[in-house]
């Protein structure tokens, strides 16, 4: 199959929509992450422990995030489960992610020295396609 057929068979099947609102809304999320983590590793932690902003923010971006897609990025995708068992789900998915940033920022500042900011790019570029994956097919399915 040719690249244009693949992009019209994701745009006939909403995936190619869903992927573009989950892009703008995973980068609202990446900016909201960002704007606590930076301040945590330039003004809290010292830069081999950069990764321990990791979870605060995490916890920050998480619940913007969920609020974002189930509301936009998905919305008219699966159903809807009474109860908390999406937001479980969806935060179990998010941890994930965030475990794979976080072994990305540690890998990049404390065993490599870098600058707190230089693990951002690869650590959200392979968490995004990573939680995109999971969310469509396990929490949002």
């Amino acid at each position: 199959m040719t690249l244009t057929g693949r992009v019209e068979n994701m745009r006939s099947s909403g995936m190619l929509g869903q992927l573009i609102r989950f892009g703008i809304a995973g980068g609202v999320s990446t900016l909201i992450y960002s704007a606590v983590y930076l301040p945590l590793t330039l003004y809290v932690f010292e830069r081999h422990h950069a990764v321990y902003a990791v979870p605060f923010a995490f916890a920050v971006a998480v619940t913007a995030g969920y609020f974002l897609h189930s509301r936009w990025s998905f919305k008219g995708h699966g159903a809807r489960e009474s109860g908390g068992t999406q937001q479980a789900k969806f935060v179990m998915v998010q941890a994930s992610g965030m475990a794979l940033n976080a072994v990305i920022t540690w890998v990049g500042t404390a065993l490599l020295g870098y600058p707190a900011w230089v693990p951002l790019l690869p650590a959200v570029a392979l968490a995004t396609i990573f939680t995109f994956i999971l969310n469509r097919w396990l929490v949002f399915g």
